[in-house]
Order: structure tokens, then C-alpha cells, then sequence
């Protein structure tokens, strides 16, 4: 499905020439961080914020604080993980849509995008969840992903969760089969496990041997 179909334009953007008491209006109608503004050739000039239309005067117009308008958009054909990325960078709850010729087309709800992330295989299908890390120079998704499938699993996602100077930390979703005998494999190919979200049998065969050895240490 393409994400340009949850476009939605029930708002229309203000002109740059309104007041900011309506804007604070609006503000106070909609649950939105932000409202798209326009100039008199309805061209596309930003989004003012809740917090800072509140800190201003009513009585002056939005052409007054042209200085705190935010100019983030995204595409209609932008991808919906960049679009994820740009609600994020922007600390927005929508995100206005324009397309090639700059035309304002509407706007996404981030709520919408995020129940097109998690109707996505990586969260509604079953499967285990793995964290691994290795050193950014000695992994590849190729290695990973034939680890993966070496041992009958079925990868229905990965994304690099954290990144250092030194070390990259990878988030795995695996479905088909258990985890164990693919983590006993990510170790011999010399990755650590962050997280696993199934029994690790090599570890708790590890603290059942510990315990052993120290009951037998303190007879």
C-alpha cells in the first residue's frame, strides 16, 4: 500500500497574513504540535508551533514571526521510514506532504504512519526477537543473514539499533524456529548477544554448571 494514500488535507494550511490569535484558536481545537502556514500564492512557507504560538501576541499577524516558522516536509514519495525519521528529527505530530512542483498536497498523522510500522511482519508476525553486536568492521548483513537461514530461521527484519566508533549493535527478528542453535552459531562467528528474547540453553547450561561447581567447592 502506498503511503501517499494516508494523505490527509481536512486542515488547510493558514495564511501567513492571519492573525496569530487564530492560529491560537486552532491550537486550541486540534491536538496537533504544529499548523501548516502559506503565503498569498498558497506556496508553502512552514509550520508554527503550539508552544510558540502561545508566546505570542494575538493581535500581530504570522508575517510578524516569519523567524520561527519551521520549514520541515516530507514527499508524496517519500519512503514511510524517512517520513518516521523526519516526524522524529521534527518533534511533530504531523507532517505536511508536498510534491515535485512544491504544492502543499496535505499532511501525515504520525499515528497513521506508526500503524503502517506495526502492521509490518517485523511486529505482527511471530517469531524472537535477537540483539547481537560485533566490532563495525567485521560485520556484514549478508553474514547475518546467512547465519539466519543456515540454521532454518526466517529473517523478517534488522536494523542497526546503536552505533559507536568501534561497534555496531544489530536488532533481529526471526521467525520459523527457535533461537538457541542461532545464537550458538552468532557466537562462533564471534558476534556477542545483547538480548535474546527465548531461552539461551548455552547460558543457563553455563549457570547450572556454575551452581554445580560451587555447591561442590563449599562441601
Amino acid at each position: 500500500m502506498e503511503l501517499s494514500e494516508f494523505i490527509i488535507n481536512d486542515i488547510k494550511p493558514l495564511n501567513s497574513n492571519s492573525k496569530i490569535s487564530d492560529l491560537q484558536q486552532l491550537f486550541n481545537q486540534l491536538t496537533y504540535s504544529h499548523i501548516p502556514i502559506q503565503d498569498d500564492d498558497n506556496i508553502y512557507l512552514g509550520s508554527f508551533s503550539e508552544t510558540d504560538a502561545h508566546c505570542f501576541d494575538g493581535d500581530k499577524t504570522l508575517n510578524d514571526y516569519k523567524y520561527a516558522i519551521e520549514n520541515f516536509f516530507v514527499r508524496d514519495s517519500t519512503q514511510w521510514l524517512d517520513v518516521l525519521e523526519a516526524f522524529a528529527v521534527n518533534s511533530t505530530n504531523i507532517m505536511p506532504v508536498l510534491n515535485n512542483q512544491n504544492k502543499y498536497l496535505g499532511y501525515y498523522e504520525l499515528k497513521e504512519v506508526i500503524s503502517l510500522f506495526s502492521d509490518s511482519p517485523f511486529f505482527s508476525d511471530p517469531g524472537g526477537i535477537l540483539v547481537i553486536e560485533k566490532g563495525i568492521n567485521d560485520y556484514s548483513f549478508s553474514e547475518v543473514s546467512q547465519i539466519v537461514e543456515s540454521n532454518g530461521g526466517r529473517l523478517l527484519g534488522a536494523y542497526v539499533s546503536k552505533m559507536e566508533p568501534d561497534l555496531i549493535q544489530i536488532t533481529l527478528k526471526i521467525g520459523n524456529t527457535g533461537l538457541n542453535e542461532i545464537i550458538q552459531t552468532f557466537r562462533r562467528y564471534s558476534y556477542d548477544i545483547v538480548s535474546g528474547h527465548e531461552e539461551d540453553s548455552y547460558l543457563e547450561s553455563l549457570k547450572e554448571r556454575s551452581d554445580y561447581l560451587n555447591k561442590y567447592l563449599n562441601i
